[in-house]
Order: C-alpha cells, then structure tokens, then sequence
C-alpha cells in the first residue's frame, strides 16, 4: 500500500467521523431549542398575568396624579389670594 492508497482512506473515514459528530450535536441543538422554546413560552405566559396587575397599577397612578394636581392647584390659587390680599391692603 502506498501513500497514495492509505491518505484517500483516513479521510473518508476522519470525514464520516465528522458528519456523524455534526450529526449528533444538530440532535441536540433541537432538543435545546424545545426546551428553550417551553421556558420562553412559560415567561411569557407569566408576563401576560402581570400585565393586568400593571394596567391597575397605571390606572391608579393616574387617578393619583389627577387628585394631587387638584390639590396642588387649590393650594396655589389659596397662596395666590393671600398675596394679593397683602398686596391691595398695602396699597390702599
């Protein structure tokens, strides 16, 4: 057997080595990405309840905002008319 008979041979088999390896880690690249997939899909089945908590958390917050801005304006409009009481009895 010579060189030329040997090397065409420990390729095709180093070559069918790899493609059996590329083989087996495709197989298990799949069940990873299903597993991947079923955790993906649970977060966003737990986000998606959360989103109802966080639409009452953003209703309320605003319904807050709105009360506070009325009562800051009541608060102006009162310091508003002090001042200007001081200022027209000074004036007169």
């Amino acid at each position: 057997m010579t060189v030329n008979e040997v090397l065409p041979v420990i390729l095709y088999i180093l070559g069918a080595i790899l493609l059996v390896a590329l083989i087996i880690l495709t197989i298990k690249l799949i069940f990873t990405m299903n597993k991947i997939e079923k955790v993906v899909d649970n977060i966003t089945e737990k986000v998606s309840t959360l989103d109802k908590a966080f639409e009452i958390v953003g209703i309320v917050t605003g319904k807050f905002t709105s009360v506070t801005d009325k009562i800051v304006e009541i608060c102006m409009s009162f310091i508003d008319k002090i001042f200007k009481r001081k200022d027209e009895i000074k004036n007169e």
